[in-house]
């Protein structure tokens, strides 16, 4: 919201927070979402963003995205959006931060070698880890573990993506047995803003990437709706513009397209809803924060096509099937050999092969970027991982 904005009846106002688990005073300076982004900034998951994979191996190059740069551009996106509809800019800004912040090494290709090593002990999810990053492993303060955040910075990063049921995993049944996130809901609108803005970024960014990589060619986007569209006419506009350019403006067109779409979208479900508090906007049963029917399938399409022609490369996947060994035989080592693990992980670990061990060797491994775990595997085995 701007200075003279008034805030929509269903934002989640700072005055009206569920408050903390753990009850602390209030910043003179700061509102209790603003005080929520900043520790989640100046949190050491948050610093380890910077060396995790989006799509591209951290050292494969300087302009690709990271965890960290993919997080940044989902909470402009998220800011601007909520500060269209009248919702609270900070708490957006907090989700978007912390949305992924239980990401894995090597991004999705880890995240399901981790789910399937630790299938037998509830398998792994990085929206769940997230939780347990900032309410268990996060260990900064002398009173309590994790980040001590509000209710509805905790819901929306449990929440972001839709209601939970069961079976949930095990931390987020732990935490919820304590601090009640109400996870059969959906989340407060500007979680659902958070999500949307994950959706518009990386579908916009790994086009971009993926161009810049030349793993497909501004040719190959003609046939996909509006996207090729939108290309073909800054091309007729710009004849003598550089690809690079060319590229860059045609993405912000796209991103520009996508958020008006939602904008529009939003307004018109939240005015058929007519929710007159955060509470009645989360009890609605369906999300009010949304693209368009056409915009969907238009974003279904795009997915679909960078499935095919980025994540299904012959480059990525040869990346992705080195990464998914390198997380699987870390697992594997430190989960038989604990005794192999950080002194204050060895402490958390039991028993060779036990089920204390596979959490705390599932932690530390999931804490990890993508340099360190490369680092941790060479060590352990005494081979270097021929990651590309």
């Amino acid at each position: 919201m701007t200075a003279n904005q008034l805030p929509a009846p269903y934002a989640c106002m700072p005055s009206e927070s569920r408050g903390r688990l753990f009850a602390e005073p209030e910043s003179a300076t700061r509102s209790c979402f603003q005080r929520d982004r900043d520790r989640i900034i100046h949190s050491a998951a948050f610093r380890r963003l910077e060396y995790k994979t989006q799509v591209f191996v951290n050292h494969e190059g300087d302009n690709y995205r990271t965890r960290l740069t993919h997080s940044l551009e989902v909470s402009q996106i998220a800011r601007s959006i909520a500060r269209s509809l009248s919702l609270n800019e900070d708490l957006a800004e907090a989700l978007a931060l912390a949305h992924d912040l239980g990401h894995s090494p090597f991004g999705h290709a880890g995240e399901e070698a981790l789910s399937d090593a630790l299938e037998q002990f509830g398998g792994f999810d990085h929206n769940a880890q997230s939780l347990a990053v900032i309410t268990r492993l996060e260990q900064r303060y002398p009173e309590f573990d994790g980040l001590n955040l509000t209710w509805e910075t905790l819901e929306g990063v449990v929440k972001h993506n839709g209601p939970l049921s069961d079976p949930v995993s095990e931390d987020v049944a732990d935490y919820v047995a304590r601090h009640d996130l109400e996870i059969g809901s959906y989340a407060g609108a500007e979680a659902q803003v958070a999500a949307l803005s994950d959706d518009i970024a990386y579908n916009n960014h790994d086009l971009d990437d993926g161009l810049r990589a030349g793993l497909f060619a501004i040719e190959d986007l003609a046939g996909l709706p509006m996207v090729g569209e939108i290309f073909s006419d800054t091309g007729t506009e710009y004849p003598k513009i550089a690809r690079s350019r060319l590229i860059h403006e045609a993405v912000r067109r796209l991103i520009g397209v996508m958020v008006e779409d939602c904008l529009g979208e939003s307004r018109a479900r939240l005015a058929r809803a007519a929710p007159e508090n955060a509470a009645q906007l989360r009890a609605l049963g369906a999300p009010v924060i949304s693209f368009s029917k056409e915009m969907s399938q238009i974003d279904g399409a795009l997915k679909e096509f960078l499935f095919r022609n980025m994540y299904r490369h012959y480059k990525v996947t040869e990346m992705t099937a080195n990464a998914r060994r390198v997380v699987t035989e870390l697992f594997t080592i430190l989960f038989t050999r604990p005794a192999e693990l950080p002194e204050e992980w060895r402490a958390l670990a039991g028993a060779p092969e036990s089920v204390e061990t596979a959490r705390a060797v599932g932690d530390y491994v999931a804490g990890m970027t993508d340099r360190f775990a490369m680092l941790e595997h060479a060590r352990l085995t005494g081979s270097q991982a021929p990651l590309p």
